[in-house]
C-alpha cells in the first residue's frame, strides 16, 4: 500500500512539474491565433510524420533484439517491439520507468534475466546520446551563428547560473559530486561482503553484475553494421519526423532540412526533462527556439509543438495499449520474425 502511494505521489509531482511548465509556456498567448492556427494546419504532412515515427519503432525495436542476441536469447521480434512500446506507454505514468517496463515484459514473455536486459537498454541510451551529440557537433559547424547562441542562453547559462546560485561555483558542485561518488565506490567495494549479508544490497549487487553482463553485449554483436544501420535510420526517421510538421504550418513552411535538425537537438533535449513524454518542456523550448532563432510568433510555435508533440504521443499510446494486449493475452498474436 505504501510502495503505490509512493508511485501515485511520484505521479502527481513529474505531472505538476509539466503542468506549471505548460502553463509558463500558454501564459500571454493568444488563443484564439493559436487555435486559428490549428484549424488551418496541413494534418497530411502529420501523416507523413508518423509513417517516420512507425519506421522509427520498428528499427529500433530490431536494433534492441540485436543487443539481446548478442547474450544468447532469441527473442521475437513481435515481442520486443510490444514490449518496447509498453514501455513507451508506461513512460506517460513516471519518466524513464518505460525503461524498466519493458525489460519486464520482455523478460517474462521470453524467460530472459531482467538485469541483462537493462544492461542492453543502458547501451541504447548510451548510443543515442553519442547520436544526438554528434548531430548536435554537426549543426554547430552547419548553423553554428543559430544553435550555439540558443544553446549557450537558454539551456547552459540558465544551468550555470543556478548552480552558482545554490554552491557558490561549479567547480564545488563538481568536487562535491566527484567526492560523493568516490566515496560510495570505495564504501561500496571495501564492505562488500557485509553488504551481501544485507537482501537489499544483495539484489543490488546482482542487479549490477547482469547489467555490467548486458553492457558486454556490445563487444559480441556478430552484425555491427546492421547495428550501426538501424541507429542511422532511427535517427534520419527522427529528423524527418520533425521536419516535415513544419510543412502542416504556414508560418513554419519555409524552415529547411538544416533548421528542421536544429528543431530535433533541442527537442531531444527537452524531451529528457524528468516530466512525462517531455510534457510542457517540449513547448516551450520549441515556441521560444522559433520565436527567438526565426521570428516566428509564440502562437505559431505552439502550433508546431502540438502539432509534433501531441501527434506523437497520441500515436505512440495507441500502439502501446495494443502492444500491452499483446502481451498480456493468453494467445498471443503470431510474433514478427525477425532475423
Amino acid at each position: 500500500m505504501k510502495k503505490k502511494v509512493i508511485q501515485v505521489l511520484k505521479f502527481l509531482a513529474f505531472l505538476l512539474v509539466g503542468l506549471l511548465i505548460l502553463w509558463l509556456a500558454f501564459r500571454r498567448i493568444d488563443f484564439r491565433k493559436l487555435w486559428l492556427g490549428l484549424e488551418e494546419a496541413n494534418y497530411i504532412w502529420i501523416l507523413f510524420a508518423l509513417l517516420f515515427a512507425g519506421i522509427a519503432y520498428a528499427s529500433r525495436a530490431r536494433r534492441w533484439t540485436l543487443l539481446i542476441h548478442a547474450m544468447g536469447y532469441d527473442p521475437s521480434f513481435g515481442n520486443a517491439f510490444y514490449a518496447m512500446m509498453t514501455g513507451y506507454l508506461a513512460n506517460l505514468a513516471l519518466p524513464r520507468i518505460g525503461e524498466i517496463s519493458r525489460c519486464v515484459a520482455l523478460g517474462k514473455k521470453e524467460n530472459i534475466p531482467v538485469d541483462r536486459l537493462i544492461g542492453t537498454v543502458v547501451i541504447e541510451r548510451a548510443v543515442d546520446i553519442f547520436s544526438l551529440l554528434s548531430i548536435m557537433i554537426v549543426m554547430l559547424f552547419i548553423e553554428g551563428g543559430i544553435i550555439g547562441p540558443f544553446i549557450e542562453d537558454y539551456i547552459y547559462t540558465p544551468v550555470h547560473e543556478e548552480l552558482i546560485s545554490v554552491f557558490g561555483s561549479t567547480w564545488i558542485f563538481w568536487l562535491i559530486f566527484f567526492i560523493l561518488v568516490t566515496i560510495l565506490i570505495y564504501a561500496g567495494y571495501r564492505w562488500r561482503n557485509r553488504l551481501r549479508k544485507i537482501r537489499f544490497f544483495e539484489k543490488l549487487f546482482e542487479a549490477a553484475k547482469g547489467v555490467i553482463h548486458g553492457l558486454k553485449t556490445i563487444t559480441k554483436l556478430h552484425r555491427k553494421w546492421e547495428f550501426i544501420l538501424h541507429t542511422v535510420l532511427i535517427w534520419f526517421s527522427y529528423a524527418m519526423m520533425t521536419w516535415l510538421v513544419v510543412f502542416a504550418v504556414k508560418a513554419t513552411s519555409h524552415l529547411d532540412i538544416a533548421d528542421g535538425l536544429f528543431l530535433l537537438v533541442i527537442g531531444g533535449i527537452a524531451m529528457s526533462a524528468p516530466v512525462q513524454s517531455g510534457l510542457g518542456v517540449f513547448h516551450f523550448i520549441i515556441s521560444r527556439a522559433l520565436f527567438v532563432v526565426y521570428g516566428i510568433s509564440l502562437e505559431d510555435g505552439l502550433v508546431y509543438a502540438l502539432l509534433t508533440h501531441e501527434s506523437q504521443v497520441i500515436f505512440g499510446t495507441i500502439i502501446g495499449i495494443y502492444s500491452f494486449y499483446a502481451l498480456v493475452r493468453k494467445s498471443p498474436p503470431a510474433p514478427l520474425k525477425g532475423n
